[in-house]
């Protein structure tokens, strides 16, 4: 395919998630399924404008002056691509599969191109009705944080330490140009390709043997701050695939005991490979018979650390799913929110007496991190926030730079301030 017939591509898959409201990776795998010409690079590059329009929805809009699938496109080639006028214009031909020409109306947006006076959600590329949430988050670095979870993220993976260091992983992947995590001990980083993506890590000598896993750096460092010890007893509330698992247990030194559940046993299945292969011995997967049942009822009020990596919008991973953004809507933002509080309830009766609960999300509203702590607070008066010079200078690493990014009862990391994708982190202390 051309480039230009592949930006036709592009539009027609925009078209077809917006209409029928999809998620992108759906629209995308049925396009390529019905053209089996479309080789791997073609489905790649396709992909790969058609994220890059959706990271630039709101803005490509409002310069171009319409929503269509045409005019995002047109808009993220300008603002997200680079363009010049003249060569989109080249690109827009109507030849031999190419979009149809450009009509006056968007060679004048084009060449107008400019956002400066456009309302601060517009800027961001955030939804307009979320557009509170990020003032309150944000308040003068709003725009900037939204630009931040607008662009390409990089692909980090943790060592496992289990398995071999970060300078030993870093020689055996140097061909992959790899770069030292910021935060993270254990994090090395992969930027984006031209085309958006990063190496194919899991075809890896390494990966196969277990010395690494795909983890954004947020996700290890939220996860390194929990406060976990050798030796510890930790219930993981909301295990999914388990990449805290294994990060909990590497810290661990497979010393002590995890035990790894979810309400919805399906996101658990991974857990079982990842778990062969990291050598991540102190795990114990109980996955619950039903809907109903309480597959940690034996273990009310024995654990060091209950940690809930609980279910949110997933707005601070807006880098990775832009489609998401588009996607969410003010219902399902109150059921996170309600899910979030029952989750917290449920690990308020696993800690044991002193112990800790660490609330994790990876979203970036206030309704769903300070504001569900403190409304856990006021529930459970007995149980206090972790202090955050506490949380900051516990474990192998003094992170005391990041309490610049504290907020009134946990740490917000996001793409603007830490590099990372948009993770929050609150620590309960339980009474006793």
């Amino acid at each position: 395919m051309t480039p230009a017939a592949r930006i036709s591509a592009a539009i027609e898959v925009l078209a077809d998630l917006i209409q029928r409201r999809r998620p992108a990776a759906d629209a995308l795998k049925d396009w390529g399924l019905a053209r089996r010409f479309a080789g791997s690079k073609d489905r790649a590059a396709v992909a790969s404008l058609v994220y890059d329009a959706l990271r630039r929805r709101a803005s490509s809009a409002h310069a171009l002056g319409e929503e269509t699938p045409r005019a995002l496109v047109l808009g993220m080639l300008v603002s997200q691509r680079g363009l010049r006028p003249d060569e989109i214009a080249a690109l827009f031909n109507g030849q031999n599969h190419a979009p149809a020409p450009l009509t006056e109306f968007e060679v004048a947006g084009l060449a107008t191109f400019d956002l400066s006076a456009a309302p601060g959600w517009v800027r961001a590329d955030v939804p307009e009705w979320l557009w509170p949430s990020f003032v309150e988050a944000f308040a003068e670095h709003a725009v900037a944080e939204g630009e931040g979870l607008s662009a390409r993220a990089p692909v980090d993976i943790r060592t496992n330490r289990l398995k071999t260091g970060r300078d030993a992983l870093r020689a055996a992947l140097s061909h992959l140009q790899p770069e030292m995590g910021a935060w993270s001990p254990d994090a090395l980083r992969f930027q984006p390709g031209p085309d958006g993506r990063g190496p194919t890590l899991q075809s890896e000598p390494a990966f196969f043997a277990g010395e690494f896993e795909i983890q954004d750096e947020g996700s290890q460092l939220v996860a390194a701050l929990a406060g976990v010890k050798p030796g510890d007893t930790v219930i993981d509330l909301c295990a999914g695939a388990g990449g805290k698992t294994l990060a909990l247990a590497a810290l661990m030194g497979n010393e002590g005991r995890i035990f790894a559940t979810d309400l919805d046993s399906r996101r658990l299945s991974p857990l079982h490979d990842r778990l062969t292969r990291s050598g991540a011995s102190n795990v114990e997967v109980r996955v619950p018979r039903s809907r109903g049942h309480d597959a940690l009822s034996d273990l009310a009020g024995t654990a060091d650390l209950v940690l809930v990596d609980a279910p949110c919008t997933g707005s601070g991973t807006w880098r990775r799913n832009p489609d998401a953004k588009w996607r969410v809507r003010p219902g399902a933002l109150a059921e996170r929110i309600r899910e979030q509080a029952e989750v917290l309830d449920r690990a308020a009766g696993l800690v044991r007496p002193g112990g800790r609960i660490a609330y994790i999300t990876c979203s970036v509203l206030p309704e769903e991190n300070d504001v569900a702590v403190e409304a856990f607070l006021e529930r459970h008066p007995g149980f206090a926030l972790v202090p955050m010079r506490d949380l900051l200078s516990a474990g192998e690493v003094d992170y005391g730079l990041l309490a610049r990014f504290a907020t009134q009862s946990g740490l917000q990391l996001s793409p603007a301030r830490t590099g990372t994708d948009g993770f929050y982190l609150s620590c309960l202390a339980a009474p006793g």
